[in-house]
């Protein structure tokens, strides 16, 4: 559990418990006969000390009395998602998740069919995993039905019940099983959720890939991503999730090396190779635009790195970057990093760490084609040819920017004639 296993602290939920906003919910819900309590991960990562953001409740309250009570009490109801008994209520700009109890009727391994219940202990047996069923009252009471605060203390990800069928429930819950031991677990993975996930591999086809998506993405933020990485590779998972292999030593190179994690880097370290790679993990994970330009990236600038035979100075880095932009340069400067090729000079890492931090900025061509029809060229193709030749001598000189390369590359631009040698 990165170092937390075994340090449950109490007073984490007390602390939580006297945050005013929260009070003022609880405040609102109390009522004669029914119990609000905190659920799941609030609970779970308050006792291990990790910062709470996101409070979820669970209450007796039917929906419409949580609305009409908070109200009532001055706050904002919003029925985010009544239809399954949710309501967010916002006390001082928070929002705060209220959920009736449900108990499951019937799942087809993607959705289940609910119905409202009053019976915590039958709420918390349908959760995913004992670590994720603690609750508290509002006193401070801690209730574990189902073996979480064990679990907890020993690092410990292990279903609530029979792992197959939770998995049949919802076939989601194979990753989330990794992605929680990659953030909580410490040891090996638990022998039957790994037996099930392996047996139950063909319901992940059933996911929406933005689903996986999201889940692959917490999964390679955590601290414990390589080796769970390594461990759905070995099962074959990991290539069915990808469409393709992955470079765990370069995952495993990258995470050691980070200052703080960087998902989409760490895919890219893992999963792409070339150019056709970026386009696959598009299709398969449904990749946001910005995600996918950013893997194109990487691999652009990934092939000119590796490329490279002989060491790299600031020039080839300032070229990199004009070329490819400082995300693709950085992220595969640090995915390569280790490995026989580049070598980056010290200069060459000084650059690289400038553009980084935005002290230096991204080259442009100091030549434009305004600047050319005002010393005289003609508008046209011989302008773009013009263009195109000073770019040329630009990048093979460095991307220079001061004013003499400005001038040296305008007078090549308008004599015309072949590009100098590189």
């Amino acid at each position: 559990m990165s170092g937390e296993a075994g340090r449950l602290a109490p007073d984490g939920v007390a602390a939580l418990l006297a945050r005013a906003h929260l009070r003022r919910v609880l405040d609102a819900l109390a009522a004669p006969g029914e119990e609000t309590r905190l659920v799941g991960g609030a609970v779970r990562d308050a006792l291990i000390g990790r910062e709470v953001t996101d409070i979820d409740l669970a209450t007796t309250l039917r929906p419409e009395a949580v609305t009409e009570r908070a109200a009532r009490a001055g706050l904002k109801p919003v029925p985010t998602g009544i239809e399954h008994g949710t309501v967010t209520v916002v006390a001082g700009g928070a929002p705060f998740e209220v959920t009736t109890l449900r108990e499951d009727i019937e799942t087809d391994g993607r959705r289940a069919v609910v119905r409202f219940g009053r019976d915590f202990a039958q709420d918390a047996a349908r959760r995913d995993f004992t670590i994720n069923a603690l609750s508290a009252g509002p006193d401070g009471r801690l209730h574990d039905t189902v073996g979480g605060l064990a679990d907890l203390a020993a690092g410990r990800v292990r279903f609530i019940g029979e792992a197959g069928q939770r998995i049949r429930e919802d076939y989601l819950r194979i990753l989330r099983f990794f992605r929680f031991h990659a953030r909580y677990g410490r040891g090996p993975v638990d022998p039957e959720g790994l037996s099930a996930a392996i047996a139950a591999r063909e319901g992940l086809d059933s996911l929406s890939r933005e689903r996986v998506r999201t889940e692959l993405l917490k999964l390679l933020a955590a601290p414990g991503a390589p080796a769970v990485t390594a461990i759905l590779s070995g099962t074959g998972l990991l290539q069915r999730l990808l469409g393709g292999i992955g470079d765990l030593g370069r995952l495993a190179r990258l995470s050691g090396a980070e200052a703080a994690p960087d998902p989409v880097r760490r895919l890219a370290a893992l999963a792409v190779h070339a150019a056709p790679d970026a386009e696959r993990l598009r299709e398969v994970l449904r990749l946001s635009k910005a995600e996918h330009a950013r893997l194109a990236g990487f691999a652009a600038a990934a092939a000119v790195l590796h490329g490279s035979t002989a060491p790299l100075g600031a020039a080839e880095i300032r070229r990199l970057v004009a070329l490819h932009g400082v995300a693709a340069a950085t992220d595969a400067a640090a995915a390569l990093a280790g490995e026989p090729r580049p070598v980056l000079e010290a200069e060459a890492q000084r650059a690289l760490a400038a553009f980084a931090s935005g002290a230096e900025p991204v080259p442009v061509l100091p030549v434009t084609g305004a600047a050319l029809v005002a010393r005289g060229a003609a508008p046209g193709r011989a302008l773009g040819a013009a263009l195109a030749r000073a770019r040329r001598a630009w990048l093979a000189a460095g991307c220079p920017t001061d004013p003499e390369a400005r001038e040296r590359l305008t007078a090549l631009a308008l004599a015309g004639g072949q590009d100098p040698p590189s």
